[in-house]
């Protein structure tokens, strides 16, 4: 078997190597006008070489001469970086108008006397949809859940007097809104904070250094502003009637954070609702605010 491959392969090299003579005659005299001699062999090795150099010269033709121009995507270098740089002017100069145009419109609502009213309330359900519904607890749960908050009423009074006795004594609280305390901090009513009534449109303030971690309406609270302070302290502002303050802002002790007004459920008249947190538990604001 492979002796018979060997003579297939040796035949067919043998045939590739046989020289042809390709000759031009006259038609009519029959003088030989050109002759040419030639192999199979050679004839590809020909092919090949011209092959080769014609993609050489082509590639050359487009790479390093101006004809590149004109193949689609294969623009000008320099042309390109001009063109991202007009893109960028043109997207600044946009945002330059629309700061521009919002500024002017601002100063139009000012002189025309143009304010922004109050947002409306979310209204309550009237459809009745829910009003099957049992939401009252069981004896069984109603009897577990007033063990449990009497231990953390025990637990937190434990707590509030241990933080008394903490490092909030160095800190300097900033006074929220001036007014009158008409609620103060009872633990055993659940009200973990004071009520102070103050005049109407009066500016809520930050009582210390912090970010704002939460600002949102809640149809008990109204609008509501929480912000995270140093060392786990945490104050909370109710009732406001609107915010300057959106979530993610630090500000700074004695910034204004919104207006003290009468939102939610809860409320009963213009006042603001201040609540101070320490290290999860609830402090008695008018030990170290004063108001």
């Amino acid at each position: 078997m492979s002796e018979q491959k060997n003579s297939r392969w040796r035949i067919f090299t043998e045939q590739l190597r046989n020289k042809y003579r390709l000759v031009i005659l006259n038609d009519e005299s029959f003088a030989e006008k050109f002759s040419l001699r030639l192999s199979p062999l050679g004839l590809i090795i020909l092919l090949s070489s011209i092959t080769i150099v014609m993609t050489t010269a082509v590639i050359s033709l487009v790479a390093f001469t101006s004809l590149r121009e004109y193949i689609p995507g294969y623009g000008n270098i320099n042309d390109r970086k001009d063109i991202l740089l007009l893109s960028n002017k043109a997207d600044s100069l946009e945002n330059i108008l629309s700061a521009r145009d919002w500024y002017i419109n601002n100063l139009l609502n000012v002189f025309n006397e143009k304010t922004e009213g109050k947002p409306i309330k979310p209204t309550k359900d009237s459809t009745g949809k829910y009003s099957k519904i049992d939401v009252k607890p069981s004896e069984d749960d109603q009897k577990l859940r007033e063990d449990i908050e009497s231990n953390q009423i025990a637990s937190t009074s434990d707590k509030v007097t241990a933080n008394k006795l903490g490092l909030l004594g160095h800190y300097f609280f900033f006074t929220p809104s001036k007014g009158i305390v008409t609620s103060s901090y009872n633990v055993a009513e659940q009200h973990f904070g004071v009520d102070i009534v103050t005049k109407e449109d009066e500016i809520v303030k930050s009582v210390l250094d912090g970010t704002v971690v939460f600002t949102n309406f809640t149809s008990s609270d109204g609008y509501v502003v929480q912000i995270q302070h140093n060392n786990n302290i945490i104050s909370i502002y109710k009732h406001l009637s609107e915010t300057t303050k959106k979530a993610g802002d630090i500000i700074k002790a004695g910034e204004s954070i919104g207006v003290v007004g009468n939102t939610g459920e809860n409320s009963k008249g213009t006042h603001l609702h201040f609540e101070l947190w320490y290290n999860g538990f609830p402090l008695n604001p008018q030990n170290y605010v004063v108001f």
